[in-house]
């Protein structure tokens, strides 16, 4: 067996000081393995005790139980302080190395790749969608032509006035689609561009399109060069590439949790990673403010705006099933989850929505404004250590159909 593959078997989540050498898996494995796992998290985030960097790790704790009695099909769940991982939770068996299906999630992603390229003087939230899409597409020069005023920052605020209507389980937009762009180049332009906050699908598939033309290249594959290697990501993929070769800008990526606080990192600083620029700061503070206060005082470009706490600043990106990376200046922290959640509700009062803000407000928070009054402990990290374990070897219940997309993958 391979070390990689060694790895895969005996990583478990990352606990504090006492986290991954107490685990019985581990301590079957080669010394070298062991090495090679703790020198990936050094290399991402280093590991330190909640106490260590002043966090409650007893609201923790309590969070972790509700969601391990209640059988809530929380994959993973990790908070990051001053730059450390002091929590990541796994849930039935799963490790650091699996990816998840994203969903919306990538649109934030898609929003990096704009501002990378608008900092290489590429493309800019005010340049045109038309032309820039029928020079690389003349063939849908007629779809577009109703669109002559769209702007690419019309379709990153949710504000382009088209209109698609989508066929549940049948939608040619999303997967097994022969030409996704095609699709969304005919969808209607109902209002002028800015006037109205609709959140559509369609956007992000012609903001990947004006990626992939303004980069010369796929936009998996733009990412790849300037993001995801950047980082240091590792089994990442984007699902549903139709037939011409086109991922979709709105979801389909997959990507480790600890991947996704990468992400979260750039947004909380500026967009810098380990001290490299890999977004522009000015990108990542356009992003990260309303684009429209009057349509959507939440929304950015592809970005959450105070769409989980209030009275701080906190913003983010959120996907379909409970997909989150929410970012908290105040308290220099990261928390990402992936989960399979209950759906019902709407796009601000999801039910996987309601129960991550309660995960956030309720337990995070106050574990995270401790400062002063916790200090580490063998108790409260054995306490830790035990929760983290049962947790892992606990699974929930999927609050959802899961569809095919939805399973864990290496």
């Amino acid at each position: 067996m391979n070390v990689t593959k060694l790895i895969r078997l005996v990583v478990l989540p990352a606990i504090g000081i006492a986290s991954i050498g107490q685990a019985q898996t581990l301590e079957a494995a080669s010394t070298a393995a062991a090495k090679l796992a703790a020198s990936s998290v050094t290399a991402d985030f280093p590991s330190s005790s909640p106490e260590a960097v002043g966090v409650d790790s007893q609201p923790l704790i309590r969070m972790s139980e509700w969601i391990r009695n209640d059988k809530l099909d929380v994959r993973s769940l990790l908070v990051i302080k001053d730059g450390k991982l002091i929590f990541e939770r796994y849930s039935g068996g799963l490790v650091r190395d699996n990816n998840y299906e994203l969903y919306s999630v990538t649109k934030s992603v898609t929003s990096l790749l704009v501002g990378i390229l608008n900092g290489e003087g590429k493309l800019g939230p005010n340049d045109k969608v038309v032309p820039g899409i029928v020079a690389a597409h003349p063939e849908l020069k007629d779809a577009l032509a109703d669109k002559q005023d769209l702007k690419v920052r019309d379709l990153l605020s949710m504000s382009s006035g088209l209109f698609y209507k989508q066929t549940e389980g049948s939608d040619t937009l999303y997967y097994g689609v022969p030409n996704r762009l095609s699709v969304a180049a005919k969808s209607q332009a109902k209002l002028p561009p800015g006037k109205e906050f609709d959140y559509t699908d369609v956007n992000p598939v012609l903001v990947g399109a004006m990626v992939s033309a303004a980069a010369r290249q796929r936009e998996q594959k733009f990412a790849e060069e300037k993001l995801f290697k950047p980082l240091g990501m590792s089994h990442y993929r984007w699902d549903g590439i139709d037939q011409t070769g086109f991922v979709s800008g709105g979801w389909g990526l997959r990507l480790r949790p600890i991947d996704m606080a990468k992400l979260g990192t750039l947004l909380l600083n500026d967009g810098q990673w380990q001290g490299k620029q890999v977004v522009p700061a000015a990108w990542i503070k356009q992003m990260t403010t309303p684009a429209n206060p009057v349509l959507a005082k939440d929304y950015g470009y592809y970005c959450w705006i105070n769409h989980i706490v209030e009275g701080q600043p906190e913003f983010g990106a959120m996907g379909f099933k409970g997909q989150f990376i929410t970012v908290l200046p105040k308290e220099n922290a990261i928390v990402v989850m992936t989960s399979l959640l209950p759906t019902d509700g709407g796009l601000r009062d999801a039910t996987y929505l309601q129960m991550y803000r309660r995960m956030v407000n309720d337990y995070i928070l106050p574990a995270l404004q401790a400062g002063k009054k916790v200090a580490p402990s063998a108790a409260r990290q054995a306490a830790l250590t035990k929760e983290l374990r049962l947790s892992q070897q606990s699974k929930g219940v999927a609050g959802t159909a899961t569809a095919f997309n939805d399973p864990p993958e290496f």
